[in-house]
């Protein structure tokens, strides 16, 4: 089929094989053009097919020449419909693992199940023994409640009171005031519950118990703070309280680990185009603003760069990490830097429809929006008939 992008707000419904195998053979093609990591020899990624999580399993593989063991949602293709781009991401990396003679496994199923869990427990046992970094990487609006059977949502909402600011489209570059409505003390409790750090915490009890954790294992979930911008719908939102949940997690689960000498670190990272950022109100208009600052520097980086940093200079190119007043790892140091913040802050309050283009880097955002899916990206031909059925190696 010819296959191209169809859209439906802030989700595009199709992706495309080439595009996201060619996306992921750059990212291979970054890492291994710098020096190598010496850092941790089986990798666990938990949400591992896109963004952070796709980005931490290629650099482990190829920076560190790490087994990886990947867990994602299975999302196939057939004849008439396309698979999800982490699926194709998936099967990219599992090509280019094998071929590299690194050892790497798929396990397919809903992070969130027991079920998933012990399989992958299991294939550790099995295949690498144990693990030594445990990578949990899992963005999600909906999780079902096992104990009712019920599915609980997240939600993108300021709390206390309405919150208005611009916002844009960035299909059509229009630019508009969106009021959001504090969210309810249930919204709250279920945002917390699915974008928390009790998941977290249960993969870890899971592979400890089965013997999966490697003397002196480290453990880091992802977070973000940002500007002063987008305060209130973030950090002082919704998502906010869960952040906070996964940062007291991790304090938790470095005291239960302390008897394998294990860590469990919250990274903090820099804004940065995936599905979870480009569905939330006001902060594709500040990342816009922010990608034409931090470009014009010259301190501008894609998730394979953060990522890469983070192993490189954080995780393991120092004896201990040097953390922030609250424990965190923080990857968004020239992001928030005065003059950055400065900048955007300038070019925020000039911004109208008719002068984002330059002001801003929108068609930047928009393009990267797009290459999630595996479109516009160079080199490819989009006119071409494309089979859609992709297999992926080693799936369990």
């Amino acid at each position: 089929m010819i296959i191209k992008p169809r859209t439906r707000g802030f989700i595009c419904t199709t992706a495309h094989p080439e595009g996201c195998a060619r996306q992921v053979e750059q990212q291979i093609d970054y890492v291994e053009k710098q020096p190598a990591i010496s850092g941790p020899k089986n990798v666990l990624v938990i949400g591992a097919s896109t963004g952070y999580g796709l980005a931490s399993r290629i650099v482990a593989a190829f920076g560190a020449r790490a087994n990886t063991v990947g867990v994602y949602r299975p999302s196939a293709a057939s004849a008439t419909r396309t698979a999800s781009a982490g699926w194709y991401n998936s099967a990219a990396f599992e090509q280019a693992a094998q071929a590299a003679g690194l050892k790497s496994f798929s396990v397919t199923g809903d992070a969130f199940s027991e079920e998933t869990k012990s399989k992958t427990a299991e294939l550790i046992a099995r295949e690498l023994g144990q693990v030594d970094l445990v990578i949990y990487s899992v963005a999600t609006a909906r999780r079902t409640d096992p104990a009712t059977g019920q599915n609980r949502n997240s939600v993108l909402k300021p709390i206390g009171k309405p919150y208005t600011n611009k916002t844009v489209n960035f299909h059509t570059g229009d630019i508009s005031m969106v009021t959001l409505e504090p969210a309810s003390e249930q919204e709250i409790e279920d945002t917390v519950y699915v974008m928390g750090g009790e998941d977290w915490q249960d993969w870890i009890h899971v592979l400890e118990n089965a013997g999966a954790l490697a003397q002196n294992a480290v453990t880091v979930a992802y977070s973000y703070i940002g500007s002063q911008i987008t305060l209130p719908i973030y950090r002082e939102g919704t998502i906010g309280q869960a952040k906070d949940h996964l940062e007291h997690t991790a304090q938790e689960l470095t005291k239960q680990l302390s008897g394998i000498g294990g860590r469990a670190y919250v990274v903090v990272s820099k804004a940065l185009v995936t599905q979870s950022s480009s569905a939330i109100p006001v902060v594709p208009l500040y990342m816009s603003t922010l990608y034409k600052t931090m470009k014009e520097k010259g301190i501008h980086e894609g998730t394979i760069q953060q990522m890469y940093r983070l192993f490189a200079d954080r995780l393991y190119g120092q004896s201990t990490p040097q953390l922030d007043e609250e424990g965190r790892i923080r990857l968004d140091d020239w992001e928030m830097r005065d003059d950055v913040q400065a900048e955007v802050t300038r070019l925020w309050n000039e911004l109208k429809s008719d002068n984002i283009y330059q002001l801003s880097d929108l068609e930047g955002f928009r393009r990267e929006f797009f290459q999630l899916f595996g479109f516009e990206v160079d080199g490819v031909d989009y006119e071409a008939d494309t089979d859609p059925v992709v297999e992926v190696p080693n799936a369990n």
